[in-house]
């Protein structure tokens, strides 16, 4: 499916944000074999937490239209007992839903496993015995899609949380994550200088205050404080959450090409 989120995606840019009953068809079926019945592969898609919608006759990406800042955002923090989600799991997985950048609601959980090595005690605080009668892995990963919706995906290194949660998905049975994400870090380098932008140093540098880094709860309220002091970098020419998403990932010499194209009164992403 993570083709199809990706083609679907690029298609509803070049669309203005909807397409019609056979664009929608004809991008799905070209990038899925699972179901040939586009309302299956339309109630998949909001299932998988992908922000689509059917008005009117017409599919739209709510992330398109939708002012950035009333976007709703699940900012994550995972903590792992190691690196790579072959053959590692999630030990703890901690996140707040933002609406208006304000917090909303809070996710925090351990998650049942059988072996934690002693140097992720080290760097987390987290030892075995605190994963006794925890919940299975399966059992919070299906929690915690339900409080994502399709809430943006936010993390401070998004790739390596959102990568490890989608393979852990995958692996109980609830297929990709389909949520749109955005990368602290890439927001953060785009809108304030820092001499390093890792959460730690940031926490320094900012002046935040939370419990314990390296807690999964504690490091995603960092992540939405990084995201929040971020917001007073953004440019004017973004306004909708799809433009965000865009401008966080956008290279300096399309930042200053959109500026030009501002000042020019012709600029959008």
């Amino acid at each position: 499916m993570r083709k199809v989120f990706e083609e679907l995606t690029n298609a509803f840019r070049d669309n203005g944000g909807s397409l019609t009953h056979e664009q929608f068809e004809s991008v799905a079926s070209r990038n899925t074999t699972l179901f040939e019945d586009s309302d299956m592969i339309f109630i998949l898609l909001q299932a998988s937490g992908y922000p689509i919608s059917l008005e009117d006759g017409l599919y739209r990406l709510d992330t398109y239209t939708i002012p950035y800042q009333q976007q709703r955002y699940c900012i994550v923090d995972i903590e792992t007992n190691g690196s790579k989600p072959g053959s590692s799991q999630v030990i703890e997985i901690g996140a707040v839903m933002v609406e208006d950048f304000q917090i909303v609601d809070r996710f925090e959980s351990f998650v049942a496993c059988a072996f934690v090595p002693e140097y992720i005690t080290k760097v987390t605080g987290i030892e075995q015995s605190d994963l006794i009668g925890a919940p299975s892995l399966t059992e919070v990963l299906h929690r915690f899609r339900e409080f994502m919706e399709d809430a943006v995906f936010v993390a401070h290194n998004a790739s390596f949380d959102f990568g490890f949660l989608n393979e852990s998905f995958n692996r109980i049975g609830l297929g990709d994550i389909g949520n749109q994400r955005l990368c602290t870090i890439d927001l953060a380098k785009r809108t304030f200088e820092s001499e390093r932008y890792g959460l730690a140093y940031l926490n320094e540098f900012l002046g935040i205050e939370t419990a314990t880094h390296h807690r999964a709860l504690s490091d995603a309220i960092s992540a939405y404080h990084v995201m929040h002091y971020s917001l007073h970098g953004i440019p004017d020419y973004v306004r909708t959450a799809d433009e965000l998403l865009r401008f966080s990932v956008s290279s300096k010499k399309e930042r200053g090409e959109k500026k030009r194209e501002l000042e020019k009164g012709t600029g959008s992403f």
